[in-house]
């Protein structure tokens, strides 16, 4: 499930979708929502019968994507009984099934690497209750929310999940689900992300991102194949400063940064298989660390910076030391 404690889990899947970048943008404006936008973005949902029509699309797309990732991650190999012992036009035949079974193999490699790890529900629920968890209020009866936040609700998601299926989805359903949240940002106020006290190494080091150039994307691409045999204290690194990002209470601001990532990186036109192939990890936890680097302890800072300063430079902000 996704939430914005997990927002490195959530930025992996989004870089990796053709609509991830989308997803980002509607998930970084809805987070500086505030109770005087209520009515705006309420009064701006859609006809409830045309968005019936629409999720009925949503469902049958959100199906569709679970089946496709089911297919890219089985362990099935393609058949190769054919080419044993073939001569003469039986060889020819072995090679043509030869080249069938390598395109096979990088279909499904391409489709794997898109494969998210999330689902249409996560992506839901992480609108309803963490985006606008400010929005509910406990009750005798239990949790509610406030007047008209339901229909806010309904509005965010309606856009995000049409960004989330967009390839498997009808251009009108992605259009209808889109068009009552952009005409209602329109209408807002623009008001600044927030992202915390360490605010300015982080938007150095997502600018730095949005900007790269062929060799800086070539030496990123490098550093992640140098360090994925330290994947497991890599991982641990990323827990520890997720849970500083918790313990400090930056988790908005955190999953903000995560999300500016996930643009930046589409901006910068980073390969989708390099993204899957430790890009991504390489800069999220870089940028996770960075939101918390007055609070994190000495060696998980350098766990997670060091690859990306050494492939990149030194970070505007960064302290001395780092």
């Amino acid at each position: 499930m996704y939430s914005l404690v997990s927002a490195p889990v959530l930025g992996f899947d989004l870089t990796r979708l053709d609509g991830g970048a989308a997803v980002a943008d509607v998930l970084l404006r809805a987070l500086a929502l505030t109770a005087e936008d209520l009515a705006t973005v309420a009064a701006a949902r859609g006809d409830d019968y045309d968005r019936i029509a629409y999720w009925l699309d949503v469902d049958s797309a959100a199906r569709g994507r679970r089946r496709l990732a089911t297919a890219a991650s089985s362990s099935g190999s393609a058949g190769t009984a054919g080419s044993a012992g073939a001569t003469g036009a039986g060889t020819a035949t072995a090679k043509a099934a030869k080249t069938d079974d390598t395109e096979d193999l990088t279909g499904r490699l391409a489709a794997l690497e898109r494969a998210p790890i999330g689902t249409v529900d996560g992506l839901l629920h992480l609108v309803r209750h963490d985006v606008l968890d400010w929005t509910w209020r406990r009750h005798p009866a239990g949790l509610a929310q406030i007047k008209p936040a339901d229909r806010v609700s309904a509005v965010v998601c309606d856009a995000a999940v049409a960004a989330y299926l967009c390839e498997l989805l009808p251009a009108e359903t992605t259009n209808g689900l889109t068009a009552p949240w952009y005409a209602a940002v329109k209408r807002l106020p623009n008001r600044p992300i927030d992202l915390g006290p360490q605010a300015s190494a982080v938007t150095s080091l997502v600018e730095r991102v949005r900007n790269l150039s062929g060799p800086a994307v070539r030496k990123l691409v490098a550093a992640s194949g140098r360090s994925r045999p330290a994947l497991p204290e890599w991982s641990a690194a990323v827990h520890s400063a997720s849970w500083s990002v918790f313990v400090a209470g930056r988790v908005r601001a955190g999953a903000a940064a995560q999300l500016m990532l996930v643009q930046a990186v589409e901006r910068a036109g980073i390969p989708v298989a390099d993204r899957a192939g430790g890009v991504w990890n390489l800069l999220s936890g870089a940028v996770q660390a960075l939101v918390v680097r007055d609070v994190l302890d000495g060696p998980t800072l350098y766990r997670l910076l060091d690859p990306v300063v050494t492939a990149l430079g030194p970070i505007v902000g960064q302290r001395k030391g780092d």
